[in-house]
């Protein structure tokens, strides 16, 4: 039977135990994966990097920058890394270098481990990519960005929606305790997910920065129709 599983934070995936084949959903909710499917959404094209140094060394090359670090300098970026800043037509056919705190880190270690596929999901994609994960044959991995290598309750209640989703309408199980407890947290919040997420640290570390116009849409579902896959070190449409 294909299995779910989910991995809460980095830390803790060099620790998976891995058994055939698989592929990874990598999860940055707040906010690079939502980001993310909205430039792929917009037609760009993306680049993640880990550090600011491989980011700003592309800035100096002539590239385009988006990105953040939210407790560092990263004002030679051209964008940043809240989504409504990508619903436009103006980044359509663009090639983008992303670099972001946790999100494309996680993208990065997920490249080092060779798994099938690696694509990206957030809330904004998630009916999208659920129907294309559903008839996989493999087994799939949820990879929480976490903060700072540490639990973060808005990737892990998306992991819970995505898993149990699959669940349903997939032929997948569940034997794993992170999938699980990441179920009961979705469904602890998903009535009002916009209030639940208060209880977020990561809302309150945003809102100081002033960057709390972004969080209506993060937690709306389905405004993306598209499921970004990372194909020779670049983010593209599936």
């Amino acid at each position: 039977m294909k299995q779910i599983r989910t991995v809460f934070s980095p830390a803790l995936y060099p620790y998976v135990r891995r058994e055939g084949e698989y592929l990874v959903v990598v999860v940055d909710i707040l906010r690079a994966s939502t980001t993310i499917c909205t430039a792929i959404e917009h037609g760009a094209t993306l680049i993640p990097k880990k550090t600011v140094e491989e980011a700003r060394k592309a800035k100096e090359e002539g590239c385009l920058v988006a990105g953040e670090r939210v407790e560092e300098d990263f004002s030679f970026a051209d964008l940043g890394n809240s989504a409504t800043e990508f619903i436009t037509d103006k980044i359509n056919g663009r090639e983008i270098i992303h670099s972001t705190t946790n999100g494309t880190r996680a993208i990065r270690m997920a490249m080092e481990y060779s798994p099938e596929e690696i694509l990206i999901g957030a809330f904004s994609n998630i009916d999208t990519l659920v129907s294309y994960l559903k008839d996989k044959e493999c087994d799939i991995e949820i990879f929480c960005s976490g903060w700072k290598n540490n639990f973060c309750i808005e990737d892990t209640v998306f992991a819970g929606a995505l898993a149990e989703r699959l669940i349903k309408e997939g032929d997948f199980i569940n034997k794993d305790d992170s999938t699980f407890t990441a179920i009961n947290l979705w469904n602890a919040a998903k009535d009002d997910l916009l209030s639940f997420m208060e209880n977020a640290s990561h809302i309150h570390r945003l809102r100081k920065r002033n960057l709390q116009e972004v969080f209506p849409y993060t937690f709306t579902l389905n405004t993306c129709h598209s499921i970004p896959i990372v194909k020779d070190d670049r983010i593209v449409k599936l």
